[in-house]
């Protein structure tokens, strides 16, 4: 999909951080942009800002968990636009910072209803219409360079783990839907300035218990984790996502990579595995 000037695309989780990005470089390329947050006033102000630059958006209420809530804004855009041609599934919640040991089954169970389950009934709520687009249709799915390599010193095993079920499933829709001509690709950010901890806080149901400040360690702002520590040199902004995934999307892309200085680490995780076939065939 090389025009995306005139079509329309679904941004869920929208209205702040990556997905905000993503939906206001959309905007700009002359996209139709539904926002869709599960706080409807975040996808409101996003939408504000794609139209006051000039661009076409509305915003939707939507949480990815509900069959009900993904029906209802598939039938939303549906009538307001009539297409979709592009969805970016990128809603995500980050529910533990600590190790494995200290996350509740409460934390597994939020996670992987948002970031496995939560894609899952996000594609196929929207996966007849992006048919009908076909072959001007493409799939964009929100991972994390944690879906391709684990580090111990970002203790977020369970956002880790469904990073890398995003990116199984990525893979194998990608070639279920090759034939079809509907793209698929998987975004794998690395290090981006956002607010996921505090918006997976605010928006976790009570059934998933209280969701704990992270215990950041000292001198990483504030003793015992009281405030966010400053963002790494080399974060990227959310804003700067977007035009990546546009130019990944033009060419047809798998993998969207944001951190290219990060390869090692991933290398290091193949290096490692090669070795173990290597081991294991007696080499």
């Amino acid at each position: 999909m090389d025009d995306l000037s005139g079509r329309v695309a679904v941004v869920t989780g929208g209205g702040s951080g990556i997905g905000r990005g993503i939906a206001l470089a959309l905007g700009a390329e002359g996209m139709t942009v539904a926002v869709a947050d599960v706080r409807r006033s975040s996808a409101d102000a996003v939408a504000a800002e794609i139209e006051s630059a000039g661009g076409s958006a509305d915003a939707i209420e939507l949480d990815v968990t509900s069959v009900e809530s993904l029906a209802a804004a598939s039938k939303d855009v549906a009538a307001r636009v009539g297409r979709v041609n592009l969805l970016c599934a990128n809603a995500g919640v980050l529910a533990r910072v600590g190790p494995l040991s200290d996350h509740t089954l409460e934390d597994w169970e939020y996670t992987l209803s948002v970031n496995v389950m939560g894609l899952v009934k996000t594609v196929a709520a929207f996966l007849p219409a992006l048919r009908e687009s076909a072959p001007d249709a493409h799939i964009v799915t929100t991972a994390s360079l944690g879906g391709l390599v684990s580090d111990v010193r970002a203790p977020i095993g369970a956002y880790i783990a469904s990073k890398y079920a995003c990116v199984g499933y990525s893979e194998m829709l990608r070639a279920e839907l090759e034939a079809e001509r509907i793209g698929v690709s998987v975004l794998c950010p690395g290090v981006v300035t956002s607010n996921l901890m505090a918006t997976s806080a605010e928006n976790r149901p009570d059934a998933f218990g209280a969701q704990p400040a992270p215990q950041l360690p000292v001198g990483a702002g504030g003793a015992g984790g009281a405030s966010a520590p400053p963002p790494p040199v080399w974060a990227m902004a959310a804003e700067d996502v977007g035009p990546i995934v546009i130019r990944a999307i033009r060419s047809k892309r798998f993998y969207v990579l944001t951190h290219p200085r990060a390869w090692p680490l991933v290398e290091g995780r193949f290096r490692a595995m090669r070795a173990d076939f290597e081991f294991a065939s007696g080499a």
